[in-house]
């Protein structure tokens, strides 16, 4: 496998994706060990703006005393392009993903060029998860996914919201083609399933689960949290159910029984599509 592969293997595979300020470094430990699949260091939202320069300097000087495999499951998310603390994060990359920094997190992304000079300031190892938030880099969909380490695509809706001027109800319906999209796109692109955004309601589990719900259903892979009290709420929303597990496995039994072609199932068809579904909610049941 690849080097690349094997750095990025667990964003791929996560769920659960927790910010965490770049500015508080005793809080990056219990951030990796409270249950999320990956953390995010933020030098972006989490940061104020004459915080900015000490925030890197503290990652820098706190990312070596962490072990190999909890920086392995760490994305640092940087400022975006444009602002005034873009190229010094960028500089910052290297010496980032030289400690085996698994990822990128790259705000307001609009651009390719952007994303190849993330690329190359931070190595051919490190992924790029670029985060769509404005009306531009909607329309950019199709070659930012298209771009070199792109591993995932990142919704920051609520970013969306106030570029398009759209004011969502709760259940977001307004943004549904949005989010459609870039589910499209990432399958264009052969990328891992989206990540959806936050849900701002740190003590709502019960909005959290309907949100996180409604991401799976619409085809995202994950979702982003602002609280180690949601990773758990939104890994067990992305986990099959053991009635979907039940299922997968009968049908894969079925198959092997059947000597593959088309079959019925519970009163259902069951073909080579359906037997994908099946495969893929069983890895998903290991994770």
């Amino acid at each position: 496998m690849p080097e690349a592969a094997i750095t990025t293997a667990p964003l791929a595979a996560a769920r659960s994706f927790l910010f965490v300020p770049a500015n508080r470094p005793e809080r990056y430990a219990k951030a990796l060990a409270c249950g999320a699949d990956a953390v995010i260091i933020d030098l972006e939202d989490a940061v104020a703006p004459a915080d900015k320069l000490l925030a890197r300097q503290v990652l820098l000087a706190a990312a070596p005393g962490l072990d190999a495999a909890q920086r392995g499951r760490l994305l640092v998310r940087i400022n975006a392009a444009g602002t005034p603390w873009h190229a010094d994060d960028l500089a910052a990359l290297g010496d980032l993903a030289a400690l085996g920094i698994a990822g990128v997190m790259v705000s307001k992304a609009e651009s390719p060029a952007t994303l190849a000079g993330v690329a190359a300031a931070a190595g051919p190892a490190c992924a790029l998860l670029p985060m769509i938030e404005s009306v531009a880099g909607f329309d950019a969909l199709d070659a930012l996914a298209a771009s070199p380490q792109v591993l995932r695509l990142a919704f920051g809706h609520l970013d969306f919201q106030a570029d398009a001027g759209l004011a969502c109800g709760l259940d977001e319906s307004e943004l549904m083609p949005v989010r459609l999209a870039l589910v499209l796109a990432t399958r264009r692109a052969g990328l891992v399933a989206p990540l959806d955004g936050i849900s701002p309601g740190t003590q709502d589990t019960a909005q959290l689960g309907l949100d996180a719900a409604r991401s799976r259903r619409g085809g995202f892979g994950g979702k982003l949290c602002i609280h180690p009290a949601q990773a758990g709420v939104v890994n067990a929303a992305f986990a099959p159910s053991a009635q979907e597990i039940d299922w997968a496995r009968r049908v894969q039994a079925a198959w092997a029984a059947a000597g593959g072609g088309v079959f019925s199932l519970d009163g259902r068809m069951v073909d080579a599509l359906v037997l994908r579904l099946a495969q893929r909610t069983l890895a998903q049941a290991v994770r």
